[in-house]
């Protein structure tokens, strides 16, 4: 740990932020926060009980109507703040997310400049939140629609885009004029901590954000998810997870938004460029270290391109530099924990046991740290697991078709539906499959789609709802129909 390190990490936060004030769990506990890359302890922070999760609530609810009668302008001005405060402190936020999460520097930079820009984006829309006026049919009355918050929130966050995750949800809330409770992942909650440090200097009022960090989200998450206060619930994180949050969600008929798996298709056709398809399979499947939800799990090639593919992003992944984030040399991280580093390997080694070839890679590192030889697959056959779960690791797994309708039924082969990655030259072909591929979004001749400006959510078991774009700030809107006479009838 160097001193610029540590002394980053002596000036976040350790507490929980309920009610504009920083305060210890009601227990004093405390969980740790790792750097994945060496195993050490590199924070202690409050460890939120139920308890402390309905106190967060009870400030939400209590700085709910004031927030929601707050001009649209002042919403605005605390968003473009917390952009411009978060630019000055860029490198700081960069490092902060190298150390709990791993990513090398470069890509947790990216990971600024993307997650800043939805501050910037909510900030401008929060002053275009629009209704409508007319006659009715009859022109008996006028039709007058509005916009409203919808109320305080729970915004669960995953930990692998800890300040992208954080943003994509918070920003839409407070620009809308919602309130919350925002819980990160255990495993890298420093830079929400950040994050909210920074609203609160841009002038966020007392309670408007309210931060719990928990070692237990379920026994933390329930009493606030069936509180009647409770009025929507946004979560990114796994489908199992996604499914019983949204039965807790049943009983009060709270609004919810679901970013959950992924199981994103890269299909390359034998009319690709096969240059662009190398770049954007690199982007794809190692952004991240392959922990992201919308990485390419399975590469779909035409079998008289498979073996030039393959051999092409074999000598791109032999490239890579394996090593802890912080040197500015390495270009793929650590894994999260243990935990992914053994569920990456038996995928592997599945693949392997039904006649799959290992052409780099394909074995665990050895510590300290939890790190996975980028790896690359070919000749995956039908029913490896590989091919049906969510890698969430650095495995490029390749499999081949012969006709188009083969390549759309092994893309569309899958209960999830967020993304989908598409190579071809040919225009007709591409829009054929903007048509035919079952994903919420689709990447054609590109190997990254994310953006603030455009609406992230799939389709079937990867979610409900969007984030991003014009359609997120209205998942934390109600819409209130209201008719009154019309100015034209006889008193």
């Amino acid at each position: 740990m160097t001193i610029t390190e540590q002394s980053l990490l002596d000036s976040v936060p350790g507490g929980l932020f309920i009610g504009g004030q920083w305060r210890p769990s009601s227990t004093g506990d405390v969980l740790d926060v790792r750097d994945p890359a060496t195993g050490d302890v590199i924070k202690q922070i409050a460890d939120a009980t139920p308890a402390d999760g309905l106190a967060a609530l009870d400030a939400a609810d209590t700085a709910a109507a004031a927030w929601a009668a707050a001009s649209p302008r002042r919403r605005a001005d605390v968003l473009r703040g917390a952009f411009d405060l978060l630019q000055e402190r860029k490198e700081d936020a960069a490092l902060l997310m190298t150390l709990e999460m791993g990513k090398p520097l470069a890509e947790a930079r990216g990971e600024v400049a993307y997650g800043g820009e939805f501050l910037r984006w909510f900030s401008e829309e929060a002053t275009r939140i629009q209704g409508r006026y007319g006659p009715n049919p009859e022109n008996t009355g006028r039709m007058i629609v509005t916009q409203h918050p919808v109320g305080p929130c729970f915004l669960i966050t995953p930990w692998n885009f800890p300040l992208a995750m954080a943003t994509r949800k918070i920003a839409p809330a407070l620009a809308a004029g919602c309130t919350m409770v925002v819980k990160p992942a255990a495993l890298t909650p420093l830079t929400t901590l950040f994050l909210v440090a920074l609203l609160e200097e841009a002038g966020l009022p007392a309670g408007v954000v309210n931060v719990v960090t928990t070692s237990s989200s379920s026994a933390l998450s329930e009493p606030i998810i069936t509180d009647p206060r409770l009025r929507k619930v946004s979560f990114t994180g796994s489908t199992p997870v996604g499914q019983s949050l949204l039965r807790q969600a049943a009983d009060g008929v709270l609004r919810t938004s679901m970013e959950l798996g992924g199981n994103a298709p890269f299909v390359v056709f034998d009319d690709a460029d096969l240059d662009k398809a190398v770049d954007g399979a690199m982007a794809a499947k190692f952004r991240n270290i392959g922990q992201a939800c919308t990485a390419a799990n399975r590469f779909i090639v035409h079998s008289s391109v498979a073996g030039e593919f393959a051999r092409r992003v074999t000598d791109r992944v032999e490239q890579f530099v394996v090593g802890r984030g912080t040197d500015p040399d390495v270009t793929i991280g650590p894994l999260i924990d243990e935990k992914a580093v053994a569920k990456t390997d038996e995928l592997v080694a599945d693949a392997v046991s039904r006649g799959a070839a290992v052409t780099t890679g394909g074995q665990r590192i050895d510590g300290p740290g939890t790190f996975y030889a980028p790896t690359v697959l070919t000749g995956v056959t039908a029913g490896s697991a590989v091919l049906r779960e969510e890698i969430f690791g650095p495995v490029l797994a390749v499999a081949t078709f012969d006709s188009e309708d083969e390549a759309v039924r092994l893309a569309n082969d899958t209960e999830y539906g967020l993304v989908s990655y598409v190579y071809t030259e040919s225009l007709s072909r591409g829009q054929r499959m903007i048509e035919r591929l079952h994903t919420g979004m689709m990447g054609l001749n590109v190997g990254v789609v994310s953006n603030a400006a455009a609406p992230f959510g799939g389709w079937k078991m990867s979610g409900l709802g969007r984030e991003g774009g014009t359609e997120g700030i209205h998942e934390y809107l109600q819409t209130k129909y209201t008719l009154t006479p019309s100015p034209f009838l006889p008193a």
